[in-house]
């Protein structure tokens, strides 16, 4: 009898074994199932996680400076929405190439720093951004887009100190094209080594290779030839410092200048960076 109960008593425990086992292999199913359905869900719809575009009416007023001017670019499947401040006796050109979010119509709104230092101030809107028409669909495209309104307007800037500008999001077009144009002057701002390895710091658990806008700022710095000035908030809590330190020390023609106290959003408003920029400006002029 006492053998019959032991021998039950055993089975049942291989029988709870089993069933525990099944349970464990249907949860890691669920897991690993979930995981790919947000792995893809990821690839498909990147550009909304990434690009937060504000669309505005044709009508819509980007500015009311009388020196501040409207313009289009026509590119591959799309026309461009850009604004052009023109001064009348300009010392060189600042193509600015702004973050992930807004439009004109909140990045374009403070010109003078470019005007004191007598420099044209360049801006445009991506695709699906403000007026521009069009969307987003792959790094490719962003790149040959800003190359596109790049050579539209530089005819107008020859024999004239050059500044490629990013902020951002920007700030990885704005190294790309830079190893293009190599202008005279390149200027990061908030910069990132590459969104690749940003969405690692805030995604540990998606694999690199499904990200389809890895910008690698990185990679393309060592190949600008002229001098780089990095700036960035000591408080950035989006972008963290370490990414334009590692990228200052990706060329000796790189200055960081860390800016102590400022966060993602406000690095403009700092009298160090406005400062430093605008001395920066007219070096060029000096040199030139």
């Amino acid at each position: 009898m006492r053998v019959r109960v032991a021998e039950g008593k055993v089975a049942g425990v291989q029988r709870l074994a089993k069933s525990i086992a099944r349970l464990l292999l249907v949860g890691a199913a669920v897991v690993s199932l979930t995981w790919v359905a947000l792995v893809v869900f990821i690839w498909r719809t990147q550009e909304s996680l990434l690009f937060f575009p504000t669309q505005l009416p044709p009508d819509a007023v980007l500015s009311t400076d009388p020196q501040v001017h409207e313009r289009w670019v026509d590119v591959d499947g799309a026309r461009l929405s850009l604004l052009q401040m023109q001064l009348p006796d300009p010392d060189g050109v600042v193509f600015f190439l702004h973050g992930n979010g807004g439009s004109l119509q909140n990045w374009f709104v403070d010109p003078s720093l470019y005007r004191q230092a007598n420099f044209d101030l360049v801006m445009l809107d991506y695709r699906g951004y403000g007026k521009s028409s069009g969307q987003i669909e792959s790094e490719a495209q962003l790149h040959n887009d800003v190359l596109q309104v790049w050579e539209h307007i530089a005819p107008q800037y020859r024999d004239m100190p050059v500044v490629i500008y990013g902020r951002s999001l920007g700030t990885g077009l704005a190294a790309r094209l830079a190893t293009t144009v190599q202008p005279e002057l390149t200027v990061l701002v908030s910069p990132y080594v590459s969104m690749r390895e940003l969405a690692a710091h805030y995604y540990p658990w998606l694999p690199g290779a499904v990200l389809r806008y890895p910008m690698r700022t990185d990679q393309w710095l060592g190949h600008i030839d002229g001098p780089v000035l990095i700036f960035h908030g000591s408080k950035d809590s989006l972008i963290p410092p370490r990414h334009a330190q590692d990228l200052a020390a990706l060329s000796a023609r790189a200055r960081l200048v860390l800016l102590d106290g400022a966060a993602h959003d406000d690095v403009h408003v700092f009298d160090e960076y406005r400062n430093t920029l605008k001395e920066s400006l007219r070096s060029l002029v000096q040199s030139n």
